[in-house]
């Protein structure tokens, strides 16, 4: 019998893969849209959005953390999405030093 969150626990192994993968893209993928989230949840309660339930008396930071926290299985799917397209927009904007063709200028030397 399957565990009720086997599908959180695939999730976390795709995601390991990816890390593995992409390394570093990957990485800062993830936390790009943790602090989007941190930030987005955090200017909704300056808002006026209500919170209820057991961080309503928290400060407004530890209440959009846990709101961020409560959306991380979300936040994983987007991280496996989006880190493919993120890595081949910078490979064509930031070429590896050995991608480079053999015409482009060398750093610090004579042509």
């Amino acid at each position: 019998m399957d565990c009720p969150l086997s599908w959180f626990h695939d999730l976390k192994d795709r995601y390991q893969g990816l890390i593995e993968e992409f390394g570093t893209v990957a990485i800062a993928t993830y936390f790009a849209i943790f602090f989007a989230t941190l930030f987005g949840f955090y200017v909704a309660i300056n808002l006026g959005v209500e919170v209820q339930g057991a961080t309503a008396g928290a400060g407004k930071l530890v209440s959009a953390y846990v709101a961020t926290k409560l959306t991380q299985p979300l936040r994983i799917g987007a991280t496996l999405v989006l880190t493919p397209p993120v890595a081949a927009v910078l490979r064509r904007v930031r070429p590896r030093n050995g991608d480079r063709s053999p015409e482009a200028p060398r750093e610090g030397g004579a042509s």
